[in-house]
């Protein structure tokens, strides 16, 4: 859709005169003072900002309006009193952008703590983590149909250009999540998270010599205790097996892909549309392992097993929460990426593990050896040293680009 704006240049149509209206008849308007409009980010249609050259707002030429010709349009007080009110939020979360990328945070971590408690949950009942993974996409893009279908989100239109920018990032999207479920399924969840605290790594790795941004030193000697950390919690977990550690570092190699190339999809569309078109193209990715590994299995004993153990109704429940739990805090993930850089999105994930790890020592009462501990702790250490670092450098880009 294209908007064009008539500006009141001397501009003329197809060689037709210019028409203008008498001087006599003229009439003009008060107009409040450019200032009071919102032009920091309230214009917002589903996320997006219209610019203000298209709403045709020229704050540096004033409209200066004379007392005998002025004619004074005087909305009801009701009227005034909300926009004024509409415009002061929109202010006050336009100047305070920390708020609402602080409650994505917030969101994301708290609906991933209670997916991965019910998702290992289901595993200890219906280890079959091909389908289980499936199940998470398709009830995720239920989710998305439905919203589409009420208008909330509009539905975005999908090119073949889009399309196929897409089709890599879905792929390791399936890819990635496939493998932290069998890793979820072979090991407790906290080595698992603590093995998938090697994505800044991966992710510092990726923007250099693939998108080709210069990495500075100090941030990669400051993933080195991460490195180390990790490396300390494998050898002595209790939980270990190759299966389950393979298929974590497998998932950090997969979501690194995908939250690089999702960052430049987002050029072109809002994240909630492009997480959604993401899904229903990972899920066709996941349908066909799911059938071919797992189908004879499920079919044989797989479904009638999970059934006798905790019922139908709990069995199916379970499973539809999962898969909302799972798609609400990819999205609300996906949101979060549209907000920060790539390395700040995989810093987040990171501390996001913490609370993931905690809880599910609480929640299954994992024993985890001294050494494991202790190099949990120091991976953790390490990335927020890397956070700290991370976040003096852009300050001083910041300042640069002010002078």
């Amino acid at each position: 859709m294209e908007s064009r704006v008539l500006s009141s240049g001397a501009t003329t149509i197809s060689g037709l005169p210019r028409l203008t209206r008498p001087a006599g008849r003229l009439n003009t308007v008060a107009v409040a003072s450019p200032a009071s409009l919102n032009t920091t980010g309230g214009n917002l249609i589903w996320g997006r900002q219209l610019r203000p050259s298209l709403l045709n707002l020229d704050h540096s030429s004033p409209v200066v309006l004379t007392p005998e010709k002025r004619e004074v349009l005087k909305p009801c007080a009701a009227t005034a009193s909300e926009s004024s009110g509409d415009a002061a939020e929109g202010g006050f979360l336009a100047k305070n952008p920390w708020l609402t990328t602080g409650f994505f945070f917030f969101m994301w971590y708290f609906l991933n703590v209670i997916f991965n408690i019910l998702n290992k949950k289901i595993y200890n009942y219906f280890p079959y983590p091909y389908f289980v993974s499936a199940i998470h996409l398709g009830v995720g893009v239920v989710y998305c149909l439905g919203s589409w279908t009420v208008g909330l989100p509009k539905r975005a239109p999908i090119d073949s250009n889009l399309l196929k920018l897409l089709i890599p990032v879905a792929f390791c999207h399936a890819l990635g999540h496939v493998t932290s479920n069998i890793s979820f399924a072979a090991v407790a969840v906290s080595f698992t998270h603590t093995i998938k605290a090697l994505e800044p790594f991966f992710n510092a790795a990726a923007s250099q010599f693939i998108l080709g941004q210069s990495i500075p030193i100090t941030l990669w000697l400051s993933l080195a205790p991460v490195v180390i950390g990790v490396s300390m919690a494998s050898l002595t977990e209790l939980s270990f097996n190759w299966l389950g550690f393979t298929s974590a570092m497998i998932s950090n190699i997969s979501f690194t892909y995908r939250s690089i190339y999702s960052k430049k999809a987002m050029t072109d569309m809002d994240s909630t549309n492009l997480y959604a078109y993401i899904s229903i193209i990972a899920l066709l990715f996941c349908i066909p392992p799911a059938i071919i590994l797992e189908g004879p299995q499920l079919i044989k004993h797989g479904f009638s097993d999970a059934i006798a153990k905790v019922g139908l109704t709990k069995f199916v429940t379970d499973l539809f929460w999962v898969g909302m739990f799972y798609h609400l805090y990819n999205q609300l993930a996906t949101n979060t990426l549209e907000r920060v850089a790539p390395l700040t999105h995989a810093v987040g994930n990171v501390l996001k593990r913490v609370f993931v790890i905690g809880f599910s020592i609480v929640v299954f009462g994992n024993k985890i050896s001294t050494q494991t501990a202790i190099g949990t702790s120091i991976a953790i250490a390490g990335v927020a040293i890397y956070s700290l670092i991370k976040a003096k450098i852009e300050e001083e880009k910041r300042g640069l680009k002010k002078t």
